[in-house]
């Protein structure tokens, strides 16, 4: 079961995700919070898989709550963002506390059930009117991350084209048929590469790509 804590500062909204991701059978909502510094405390006593995190909460902000929740806890539980805002800074905010998922609250049911799998299942990101742009200008506006040269020095060939892959976002088998070699193969190098440049899910390993040029933006939403 996928353990999920609900993190919102109205009742009737949490209440209303508990009813859509427990019908789904295989997640369980173990805890509520209705702000940021009470996030901290469910999570630490939870240990939750999955936080469904809200921005705006008098209680405490949602991307302060996810640093503080990230930071602290090891193993860290997936977070991810659902809010009413698509402004590009929350984006940005949500990806630099180090966020894995992004969706907004009017997203369909079962797309939120689908992004909270994911999610556990190591797998970030971003809803689906929030383009790869986004997470190129971001990365332009961050410096390169600490010690991210010796990073990408680190890479081998294969992994560095799997991760420049995954950045113009091919899935897994899609990588495996371009690269003429088994999805079990693609994992095994994605996994050595997330590993050498401590990155948690494929989303954060994106970012990480366009911040310390293993990935350039051609300047029109894409990637080479």
């Amino acid at each position: 079961m996928i353990r999920v804590l609900l993190v919102d500062d109205q009742a009737v909204v949490r209440a209303g995700f508990r009813v859509i991701l427990e019908e789904a059978g295989d997640i369980i909502v173990v805890g509520e919070a209705g702000g940021g510094r009470e996030a901290v405390q469910q999570a630490r006593r939870l240990r939750p898989d999955v936080i469904c995190m809200d921005v705006r909460m008098p209680g405490g902000d949602g991307l302060e709550a996810t640093r503080a929740v990230l930071a602290e806890l090891d193993p860290a539980p997936a977070v991810l963002v659902v809010t009413t805002f698509d402004l590009d800074d929350y984006v940005f905010g949500a990806l630099e506390a180090g966020a894995s998922g992004f969706v907004l609250k009017d997203t369909d049911p079962d797309d939120l059930v689908a992004a909270v799998r994911r999610l556990a299942a190591g797998f970030g990101l971003v809803d689906h009117s929030v383009t790869r742009r986004v997470i190129a200008e971001f990365a332009r506006r961050r410096p390169p991350s600490t010690g991210g040269a010796a990073a990408v020095a680190a890479l081998t060939a294969r992994e560095a084209e799997i991760v420049r892959l995954l950045a113009r976002g091919l899935s897994n088998a899609e990588i495996a048929a371009v690269l003429v070699v088994e999805t079990s193969t693609v994992k095994s190098h994605l996994g050595r590469a997330m590993t050498k440049i401590g990155t948690r899910d494929r989303l954060q390993t994106v970012v990480w790509a366009y911040q310390n040029g293993v990935v350039e933006d051609r300047g029109d939403g894409g990637a080479r």
